[in-house]
């Protein structure tokens, strides 16, 4: 492809504007030509700050639009299978954000559907796999610099909200698990070299907000998978700490180990004065992983184009949405769980 990738955007909220802004101003051999969404303002921030002019709520008129070659569906989970499916039958590139559906049968069928459509380029944002040192890790332990991996400790840790925003979103979002711990299972297999999954245990504890609990969901979780050839992983998610976003991962292999992310340091600053000694930590996810996400979208663009090769399947999706719908079956039944 010669010609810059004309790219349009459906859902244009806190992630879809970060994703908007990438493609609008920080990504090359791209023109963000089209957005969609049934939200005013949002469709005027299109608008105004991203400078265009073909907005639409209609999502059929938005697919049908012949100025695009690929969409980028930021849209509710709820949503991300169908509206997949319907994408790539239209003839459009897709990029969907995680996870891709909340239950396999879904995700099976948007495989099927690329299946048919084997020049389309459908990719799901797993982005911790495009952070330069989760990229290091994996190279690492590819040329056998720890040996054989065997066990993965991962968290994705929230700093608390106060106004709870996640409890009422608990209703749709599949739970603590699939919402936050998908992105910890999908780069424990990524690490491990993609076991099957065998199975999954899962606790955890209602610490700060009670709402949850009508969701049959929890504020920190806890979770153990069981894979094909001993590797295991262990998971934990929390929506309640005091000091900002932590997401840390450490790999054990036979030989070594590497550890990513752990501090959650803000910058290489360390104040020492007669408070202690100290680091400021970041503050969420988009501050973590803002030059991940525009890697992301820079190998999305490159994918369409030609210019590389897919960086993750959907398969990948597939098998985290079976992890994830495992252990958050062991949550709710407090039993071990088949994947």
């Amino acid at each position: 492809m010669k010609q810059p990738l004309r790219v349009g955007i459906a859902g244009l909220g806190r992630l879809g504007r970060r994703h908007a802004l990438n493609l609008a101003h920080g990504t090359r051999h791209v023109q963000l030509v089209a957005a969609c969404s049934p939200v005013q303002a949002e469709l005027d921030f299109a608008r105004a700050e991203l400078g265009v002019n073909n907005v639409t709520p209609d999502f059929d008129a938005f697919l049908r639009n012949p100025q695009t070659d690929a969409v980028v569906l930021v849209t509710p989970t709820s949503l991300h299978a169908e509206q997949t499916i319907a994408a790539l039958e239209a003839g459009k590139h897709v990029f969907v954000e995680k996870p891709l559906a909340l239950n396999v049968e879904d995700c099976e069928k948007v495989e099927a559907v690329a299946a048919r459509h084997p020049r389309l380029v459908a990719m799901v944002g797993f982005v911790r796999r495009f952070d330069a040192s989760y990229q290091q890790a994996h190279a690492n332990i590819a040329e056998g610099g720890i040996g054989k991996p065997f066990l993965v400790r991962s968290q994705t840790c929230d700093m608390n909200d106060p106004s709870g925003f996640f409890v009422g979103y608990a209703a749709h979002s599949g739970g603590i698990f699939m919402d936050c711990s998908v992105h910890d299972i999908d780069l424990a297999r990524w690490m491990l070299g993609k076991p099957k999954a065998q199975r999954a245990y899962a606790s955890g504890t209602i610490a700060m907000h009670p709402g949850l609990a009508k969701y049959q969901d929890v504020d920190n979780g806890l979770a153990i998978v069981d894979f094909e050839g001993g590797a295991r992983a262990v998971f934990y998610a929390s929506r309640t700490f005091a000091h900002g976003h932590e997401t840390q991962t450490e790999i054990i292999g036979t030989a070594g180990k590497l550890q990513i992310g752990h501090g959650a340091a803000r910058d290489r600053v360390v104040t020492s004065d007669a408070h202690g000694v100290r680091h400021a930590a970041v503050s969420d996810f988009f501050e973590r992983f803002g030059d991940a996400f525009q890697r992301e979208m820079a190998a999305f663009v490159a994918t369409c184009r030609g210019e590389r090769e897919a960086p993750l399947t959907l398969n990948d999706a597939t098998e985290a949405t079976r992890i994830g719908l495992a252990i958050t079956r062991s949550l709710r039944s407090g039993m071990p769980e088949p994947v």
